[in-house]
């Protein structure tokens, strides 16, 4: 959801309440997978060499286990998520956290250089923009050294970007893949505007993979810790706030599992035959951390970012920290997010003071008062617009990725996160989250109730809308 696509959303949005869009869908109830699933096998763990035997998959959870304060819930978690993805946790790999825009683009392109063999982009948003022309300027650069560039974008997401900018990498030979085209007779199969590509990954040489929250534009190219005020501004005039995301880089053999997602994706749109790359070399154990790489696409029976967000809320014990960019949730991730609070778990949410869509951030405010009465602790971040999507819970389970906390995001989009279970990576989380916190201001009931008149009115007719958002 960046700044281009703003004149859209009301478009959009009467599109999907004549009935063409995601508000007709309903959420799975996650209660009956936590039921169905069963808690007395480990889950199952995938490494360089294969499927370890459940003797090993127990003995390297309860390693896992033994590193932070007692918890159940990393068996729980797994066993709900394994029933109904079929994804396997990935031992062996190395993630690096990427706190901001700066970071990530300096990593990425770094990746980028270094590809011998192919690059795979598949974006929700790629704009003509100093960032994007960087970016295609190095993809038509590899491709010219003989890498294979193939690149998936969302044509809604990018609608703002020109055509020329895509024909020519295209008549470079780059590979390029619109998802879901706008224009319903350039469309490969069903058309819909009501399901949009909402990932963002990067694979290079299939050895590496960036996920995350950051799409490609020049909103992400400051640092909210490096803002001066003013700078390169005309007098009078305000700096625009620099947008505050994160993604990580992965190294090991679940890399190969974002790969996959990226290839059924190009196939399930009936891009063009992909030229022959190994697109799965042989992966060596690079790290320590367990990755589980969950992506989510419409359906009744395959929500599953909606599934690892409510089941890891349901089954925190200690702490659940949670930084979300678009926060208008349903009933399920309420009431998971108070009865965590009130069983005594430390909850604490870092939420938009800013926001390129206003009525998403007044819908969401809709909530605070349920949640603040819970005991759940409430942050708006400043000096920056909030675009990311984390969690981590218990010191020891993280997620990374592109998953909103809307209805939208849950049912309508494809979506991709990265769960990461590090008791190292879970600090440098709460790192991170406690600078985010530090940058934000702490939302106290007594406050909220004496709110103005005109914020309500704005909560109340945003939230009518919640279901297409």
């Amino acid at each position: 959801m960046l700044t281009v696509i703003k004149p859209f959303l009301f478009i959009f949005l009467s599109v999907a309440m004549l009935g063409l869009g995601g508000g007709c869908a309903t959420l799975p109830k996650v209660s009956e997978a936590i039921d169905n699933a069963s808690t007395q096998d480990p889950p199952q763990i995938l490494s360089a060499r294969g499927l370890l035997s459940p003797e090993k998959s127990k003995a390297l959870m309860d390693r896992l286990k033994r590193s932070v304060a007692p918890t159940d819930m990393l068996e729980r978690y797994g066993a709900v998520i394994e029933s109904v993805s079929g994804s396997p946790l990935t031992s062996g790999n190395k993630v690096t956290l990427l706190i901001d825009g700066p970071a990530t683009y300096a990593a990425m392109f770094k990746a980028m250089e270094s590809a011998r063999d192919h690059i795979n982009i598949e974006t929700y948003i790629i704009e003509d923009d100093a960032t994007g022309r960087r970016f295609s300027d190095l993809m038509l650069k590899k491709q010219a050294d003989g890498v294979q560039v193939n690149l998936i974008y969302d044509s809604r997401g990018s609608i703002g970007t020109p055509a020329p900018f895509f024909q020519r990498l295209r008549d470079a030979g780059i590979q390029v893949l619109a998802f879901n085209p706008v224009n319903p007779l350039k469309a490969r199969k069903s058309w819909s505007v009501a399901h949009p590509d909402h990932r963002k990954i990067l694979i290079v040489d299939g050895k590496v993979v960036f996920t995350g929250g950051i799409n490609i534009s020049s909103v992400y190219s400051s640092s909210p810790s490096g803002r001066r005020r003013g700078s390169g501004v005309k007098p009078g005039k305000t700096a625009p706030l620099p947008w505050r995301d994160t993604d990580v880089q992965i190294e090991g053999p679940v890399v190969a599992e974002f790969q996959k997602l990226f290839l059924e994706t190009w196939q399930l749109q009936k891009g063009a035959k992909l030229p022959e790359r190994k697109y799965f070399p042989d992966l060596k154990a690079a790290g320590k951390a367990l990755v589980q790489a969950v992506g989510s696409s419409p359906g009744e029976s395959n929500r599953l970012t909606f599934v690892l967000y409510v089941a890891a809320i349901t089954f925190s014990e200690r702490s659940l920290h949670l930084t979300n960019a678009y926060f208008v949730p349903d009933d399920q991730t309420v009431s998971a997010l108070r009865d965590a609070a009130r069983r005594g778990v430390d909850v604490k949410l870092v939420l938009p003071g800013s926001t390129d869509v206003s009525l998403t951030l007044n819908a969401g405010r809709y909530y605070y008062s349920r949640l603040l009465k819970s005991g759940v602790k409430l942050y708006e971040r400043r000096d920056a617009l909030l675009h990311a999507k984390t969690a981590v819970i218990d010191n020891v389970w993280s997620t990374v990725g592109s998953t909103n906390m809307d209805f939208w995001s849950f049912s309508s989009n494809d979506e991709v996160n990265a769960v990461i279970l590090n008791k190292e990576f879970a600090s440098e989380m709460e790192k991170m989250f406690a600078a985010d916190i530090a940058a934000s201001h702490e939302i106290r009931l007594e406050e909220w109730k004496r709110r103005p008149l005109f914020p309500r009115i704005q909560e109340w007719f945003a939230h009518r809308f919640k279901r297409w958002l």
